[in-house]
């Protein structure tokens, strides 16, 4: 079978999964294209309000085929350059996709399988699993927007260790180090998403789209603009149907019920 990408649903969740049977998942470009426009619809599709990225097989992703790199220096640097920019589309979808994106990773998440994970908003992890920013181990440097994650979030000494050691990290440094969120058992990475999903949604789905603009936005504000931006959404929330059922359901003493 070769590369593709699935999507499903569970409840309000689209579950994403990437799927390339005996590579441990490897990017395809058709993987990429097809991820591309899945997020772009859930973005559109009201009855989605969360979305999990997953790997089959119990394992996350192992980031580039490097057979096909091999391949693609026979070819013009334009080549390889065009997948790049495609990769980078999926890293912006991730991002720009309204509704939040929660990485439910076992086995291994490496070079840009690592770099997909650090674009979600949320990160579960099996007990056993291993983030590498394995580019240097071949010879290549960070794609996917890798580096610019683990900047950051990270003290420059620490970025500068994943990116040059290029061993495997544990979930649980990670998870000290405040990239990872959730830890669970082995093999249930993606069950302990779709429960966390589960209550996410439950929440206003207007507030928790805007939450996830604001943070987004946050990296490259001021404190003014940022401010400013805040009080915006407040507002917006504030006259929002959202706003007039979670404030009512907790005056009354009742669970609120968004639509």
């Amino acid at each position: 079978m070769s590369a593709e990408l699935l999507a499903t649903r569970h409840n309000a969740t689209l579950i994403v999964t990437m799927s390339n049977p005996g590579k441990r998942n490897a990017l395809h470009p058709d993987m990429t294209a097809a991820a591309i426009e899945t997020l772009a619809t859930a973005g559109r599709d009201d009855s989605i309000r969360m979305v999990v990225l997953t790997g089959a097989d119990n394992f996350f992703c192992a980031g580039g085929d490097l057979t096909r790199l091999m391949e693609n220096r026979a070819l013009p640097r334009a080549v390889q350059a065009g997948s790049i920019d495609l990769l980078n589309g999926w890293v912006d979808a991730l991002r720009d996709c309204p509704k939040p994106v929660i990485a439910a990773v076992d086995g291994a998440a490496a070079g840009a399988g690592f770099s997909l994970a650090l674009a979600c908003d949320l990160i579960v992890a099996g007990a056993s699993a291993k983030f590498l920013m394995a580019y240097v181990n071949v010879g290549l440097t960070p794609d996917g927007g890798g580096s610019w994650f683990l900047h950051q979030a990270l003290p420059r000494q620490l970025v500068t260790e994943l990116l040059m050691d290029g061993r495997p990290v544990s979930a649980e440094r990670l998870f000290q180090l405040g990239l990872v969120n959730r830890i669970v058992p082995d093999g249930s990475a993606l069950d302990a998403a779709l429960e966390w999903a589960d209550q996410l949604a439950g929440r206003s789905p207007n507030a928790v789209q805007r939450i996830k603009a604001l943070v987004r936005e946050a990296a490259t504000s001021t404190l003014a603009e940022h401010a400013d931006a805040e009080k915006h959404s407040f507002v917006e929330s504030l006259h929002h149907r959202d706003a007039q059922e979670g404030i009512g359901a907790f005056l009354e003493k009742r669970t609120p019920h968004y639509r």
